[in-house]
């Protein structure tokens, strides 16, 4: 169904917008807000363009780019701040993964006892 990366989410610190993929709109509300919230969060701290994006096989990819000409934003704590995402928002993240995989990849997953 899907052979390319397929955007979730992200924001922009340049434009100070948050994107969010309609196809996702099954997801709950409570999830949703829970993306914005860090994309945005993270937008305003650091800096750049974040987006979460699933790879072909459905790993969620932290992506972020910045201006060449952008002196504000932070590289080291961008990395620091992605480590921390990952570690905090990590069952949050699997949830996504599995959901993609499933809902959008049509694999069949057996639940692991």
């Amino acid at each position: 169904m899907y052979e390319e990366k397929v955007t979730l989410c992200g924001a922009s610190a340049y434009e100070q917008k948050y994107y969010f993929n309609e196809d996702f709109r099954a997801l709950p509300d409570s999830v949703k807000d829970e993306l914005h919230i860090m994309c945005v969060l993270y937008t305003e701290e650091i800096g750049g363009v974040l987006t979460l994006e699933f790879d072909e096989e459905g790993r969620l990819e932290f992506r972020v780019e910045s201006l060449e000409a952008d002196a504000m934003f932070d590289e080291i704590g961008s990395v620091l701040r992605i480590k921390q995402l990952r570690r905090d928002k990590e069952e949050l993240l699997e949830s996504l993964e599995l959901y993609y995989r499933v809902f959008f990849l049509g694999e069949d997953v057996e639940e692991e006892e």
